[in-house]
């Protein structure tokens, strides 16, 4: 089956367009992630997206702990219909960088029916995507790395990275160090980084 059939699940999404790039592997290390409460709390986007961030919980026998290190989004589309991400925020250098891998979706492609969901969720495989954070105030600007730039620079062979790209979508197949060699060496592109999109803080934690 074709790559973009089995990443169908984030075409259906609405932040995540063609634009973006999908790993197979995440584009972090556990010694990356922080305890941090940065995008803790109910934001809004630009074209009226609902995004929550809360801090998960996890049950150790009778204790709930909260995982500081982690974050879940709930975004909320135009239908109201939700679509449930494991982040993680983490930071190489002076940047920080958003690692989003979808945990659930609530919307179906048109042509099932909720009788085919088991189905429909066997050939759907989740990946991840990489973003970079900037922050300004009660706003935060999330730049999606570019898939039309990446293939672009795959296509000249001005970056050597190990994906497979079937004629209509790339997926990287690196290990996390080389992804990380990449987006360290271009955090700073404009080109690489683009669709920032910006969402605006309306209720705390």
């Amino acid at each position: 089956m074709k790559i973009n059939k089995l990443l169908s699940a984030l075409a259906l999404l609405p932040i995540l367009s063609g634009c973006v790039i999908w790993s197979f592997y995440p584009f972090y290390t556990e010694k990356d992630i922080f305890e941090n409460d940065i995008l803790t709390g109910k934001w809004i986007d630009e074209d009226s997206l609902v995004w929550n961030f809360i801090h998960p919980i996890i049950k150790n026998g009778s204790t709930e702990i909260m995982n500081k290190k982690v974050y879940d989004l709930n975004l909320t589309d135009y239908d109201n219909k939700n679509t449930d991400y494991s982040v993680n925020l983490f930071k190489l250098d002076n940047t920080y960088f958003l690692d989003f891998y979808v945990q659930q979706i609530e919307s179906l492609p048109s042509t099932q029916s909720k009788s085919d969901v088991t189905w429909w969720s066997l050939h759907v495989m989740p990946v991840h995507t990489i973003a970079k954070l900037t922050m300004n105030a009660d706003t935060l600007n999330i730049s999606w790395f570019d898939i039309e730039w990446l293939k672009n620079q795959l296509k000249e062979k001005k970056i050597k990275i190990k994906h497979e790209d079937n004629g209509e979508s790339v997926l990287l197949t690196a290990k996390t160090a080389d992804l990380q060699k990449m987006i360290r060496k271009y955090a700073d592109s404009e080109d690489a980084f683009k669709d920032a999109v910006k969402i605006k803080l309306v209720k705390s934690k």
